[in-house]
């Protein structure tokens, strides 16, 4: 990759290698060493993106999930939709009654293994496949009974499809959750919706904003705010704590594009958006892509023959170990396996990532912004829609950042081809004893422990900022100075005879100051100078 190379070829780059047309729901998210995740963005450079050192580890993810995933065009599209939401399944991200989840779980069983066989498929079958955060053997036997009546005969696209269209009717499709607090100090998820704007604690949704009533979005440190306006003039603002200033300014640009993408008609209506009121201080962020009316009428266009998908989520993944099904993966081509697990297994399933976007510490150590409530989205703004019995709790990652170490991939893989399936309890004993799991255990007693010096390096972070806030507005002031200071010699010294000068000129309130103030002012500073210039000449 050229030092100087954009976001935008990285993306075009591997939509190519994956024959992906409709590319305009995707994203590459990153982890930079803070914890922090982020968007590529696609106009600027990578290089100057990253804060840690090459090799890079990137993740292919949904950034805009469509609003009817079912009504995409391509089957290469739908599929990887359909491994995002199976990936959102598995991280406790797409949150639902247990009926829909057991539906759920059975498509992705129909897709991956086919038909139900009982010469391959003995009894309990389903239990060795990981379909979500926790389960149990009630659920399991569900999962078992669909497959097995409900669903002969489909083939994988049809279940793919089915699986999709019954995701975008849960509450919480698409949500990805930002973890904060409310005014109160209630733990919260904060998340952007196709549909608009959500906050989930405990169970329930507690706010629903539609993107056309949320008319700003601002933040401040750690602070965020979002402004309403409903119906009969109502306007409420909604205020929420993140754990970061980073985390929040990550909140805010999500905000800013995913309101972009879904509201607007065409891309030529999006404009630059300041986080504060003064043009001098806070960020400023401009949605670069097409609008989700844009993509949609320019997927209507594409005409050409569906391109092969060769459907790699049968190889267990650190991800998601769910399926082992060997005769599906030797059916693709020797040629073309080492791309297919690249292209697939390592965009979007291998790579381990938390399903929040921000940094959050495990509950061992006290963090409060670990919420234990999983919620919804209701029809109304008002109501309070309980999705599901459990908490909304999306389960976070255990390793730092989203790195797969090949030799652990291959050892799962060998004990899968064994037929011994490694359980997720297993998994995460074996990366607590790696490098980075004891790197991220001793990053995190140097941050609780003052003497290590990582409170001292934070409160020296936000000295050094408040600076560099202080400079920047006398720079800005002293240049305001320097504007008008011009602008009041050219009125009174310059022969300009605009319109505008001239009925300047012409105001009693100029005159007055021109020959009460200015006058004398312009006398003493050159009989000054003449002094200075004369004590020069006789010294």
């Amino acid at each position: 990759l050229q030092r100087d190379a954009k976001g935008q070829y990285l993306f075009d780059l591997l939509c190519h290698h994956l024959n992906l047309l409709e590319k305009d729901y995707f994203g590459i998210r990153f982890v930079d060493p803070d914890k922090q995740r982020h968007w590529l963005e696609f106009t600027k450079s990578v290089v100057k993106q990253m804060r840690a050192q090459p090799p890079f580890t990137m993740c292919f993810r949904v950034k805009f999930y469509p609003m009817d995933p079912a009504a995409l065009k391509e089957e290469i599209t739908r599929y990887l939709v359909f491994l995002q939401i199976k990936r959102d399944l598995y991280h406790g991200r797409l949150l639902c009654k247990t009926s829909d989840a057991a539906l759920l779980a059975a498509y992705i069983l129909q897709a991956e293994i086919g038909d139900y066989d009982p010469g391959k498929h003995p009894e309990g079958y389903s239990s060795k496949f990981q379909f979500f955060p926790k389960h149990s053997e009630k659920l399991e036997r569900k999962i078992a009974e669909i497959h097995k009546s409900e669903l002969s005969g489909q083939t994988p696209a049809t279940s793919e499809l089915n699986f999709l269209r019954k995701a975008q009717t849960l509450e919480t499709y698409g949500v990805d959750p930002h973890p904060c607090k409310d005014v109160s100090g209630n733990a919260a998820f904060l998340a952007f919706t196709p549909f608009g704007f959500v906050v989930l604690q405990g169970n329930k949704r507690v706010h629903f904003i539609k993107w056309n009533e949320v008319t700003k979005m601002k933040f401040e440190g750690k602070t965020f705010y979002l402004y309403v306006s409903q119906k009969e003039e109502k306007k409420i603002v909604l205020t929420y704590f993140a754990p970061t200033p980073e985390a929040c300014k990550h909140l805010w640009k999500c905000g800013i594009e995913n309101q972009a993408f879904y509201k607007l008609e065409k891309s030529s209506q999006v404009r630059t958006v300041s986080s504060s009121n003064l043009f001098f201080k806070g960020s400023r962020f401009r949605y670069s892509g097409r609008v989700a009316k844009e993509v949609m009428e320019s997927s209507a266009k594409i005409k050409r023959e569906p391109p092969e998908i060769h459907r790699a989520g049968l190889v267990p993944s650190r991800s998601c170990p769910s399926i082992t099904h060997g005769p599906r993966l030797s059916s693709v081509p020797r040629t073309r396996r080492r791309a297919v697990h690249i292209s697939i297994m390592e965009g979007l399933e291998s790579l381990r990532d938390s399903a929040h976007s921000t940094p959050v510490r495990s509950a061992s150590h006290g963090d409060a912004f670990v919420a234990p409530g999983r919620g919804g989205r209701a029809d109304s703004s008002e109501r309070v829609a309980v999705i599901a019995d459990e908490n909304y709790s999306p389960a976070d990652s255990v390793l730092p950042t989203p790195v797969a170490e090949h030799s652990l991939e291959l050892m799962l893989l060998s004990r899968q081809a064994n037929g011994a399936p490694c359980s997720i309890e297993e998994e995460k004993e074996s990366e607590a004893g790696t490098p980075a799991a004891e790197a991220e255990e001793a990053g995190e007693l140097r941050a609780l422990c003052p003497g290590a010096g990582g409170l001292g390096a934070a409160q020296a972070e936000q000295v050094n900022k408040f600076v560099l806030s202080v400079l920047r507005l006398l720079l800005v002031t002293v240049g305001l100075l320097f504007v008008l200071l011009l602008l009041l010699i050219v009125l009174t010294e310059s022969d300009l005879d605009t319109a505008f000068f001239r009925d300047i000129r012409q105001t009693p309130e100029f005159e007055q100051f021109h020959y009460q103030y200015f006058c004398p002012l312009r006398r003493w500073f050159a009989c000054k100078v003449r002094a200075v210039v004369s004590l020069l000449i006789d010294t």
